[in-house]
């Protein structure tokens, strides 16, 4: 268990009260990790909090609702972390948006610009607000939850896809920038999740024979089994990597 270790290490995850945020804050919390649940809904956050302290110790999650459209939510999510924990250790940008599924020629101005500012942007943004202690204590992990849709072409989930790929290159240049200070910033790439962020992929039966059938593992993957991977990359066994994107797919984009 040394290597996965994460006693002492405080995480923050975004979009946790659910899916894979929440499978990654649980697992990281099993391994022995303080965590900070948060998404918009603040009556949630508390929930998910206390069923992880109830299985996991009294202390161990503390919740901050944060809408990551706004850099006060996000700047007021690092503030209660600190103010609760004393420090940020591991960042998980999880949370993201996708209003719009269809071709590029449809979508508006609007549904373009919350993908990218969504998906992008506020993950810079909250990363920044986060670096600076790392960069104090010499030591950090940043984790960005892109997809495999930033691999492949998609006909409707262009813009999705796009701002996926965008947040590969941003790991891939902040791995650059904050490897001297001994920061380590990696994406995890999922495939199709059994997530209600992606029920319009998997709900219909027939839309989940055809996005399965190619796959080597010829089924839709779980949260849990995305969680293992980010804990490898907040933990000791993760020391040496960065600047990279792991898949996590069944196979799909191998076959």
């Amino acid at each position: 268990m040394s290597l996965f270790d994460m006693k002492g290490k405080v995480a923050v995850i975004t979009g946790s009260t659910r899916g894979i945020g929440r499978a990654i804050a649980e697992r990281m919390a099993e391994h022995g990790a303080k965590v900070v649940i948060s998404s918009r809904k603040a009556d949630v956050c508390e929930e998910v909090a206390k069923e992880i302290n109830g299985k996991f110790g009294k202390g161990t999650a503390v919740a901050v609702a944060a809408n990551i459209s706004s850099k006060e939510n996000l700047q007021n999510l690092v503030d209660e972390s600190n103010r609760a924990f004393g420090k940020i250790d591991v960042l998980v940008c999880n949370a993201a948006s996708n209003p719009y599924y269809g071709p590029l020629a449809g979508i508006s101005d609007d549904q373009f610009r919350k993908i990218l500012e969504n998906n992008i942007v506020a993950n810079n943004w909250l990363i920044s607000m986060v670096v600076p202690q790392m960069i104090e204590r010499k030591d950090g992990s940043i984790i960005i939850v892109s997809s495999i849709g930033g691999l492949k072409g998609s006909t409707i989930l262009g813009a999705y896809a796009i701002s996926k790929a965008a947040d590969m290159q941003l790991a891939r240049n902040l791995a650059c920038e904050y490897g001297k200070h001994n920061i380590r910033v990696n994406c995890i790439a999922p495939g199709l999740i059994k997530t209600d962020f992606a029920k319009a992929l998997w709900d219909n039966p027939e839309n989940l024979k055809a996005s399965t059938a190619r796959s080597p593992l010829q089924r839709i993957g779980i949260p849990d089994e995305i969680a293992g991977c980010a804990v490898l990359m907040g933990s000791k066994a993760g020391d040496f990597m960065t600047g990279q994107t792991v898949v996590i797919d069944g196979g799909a984009t191998i076959s």
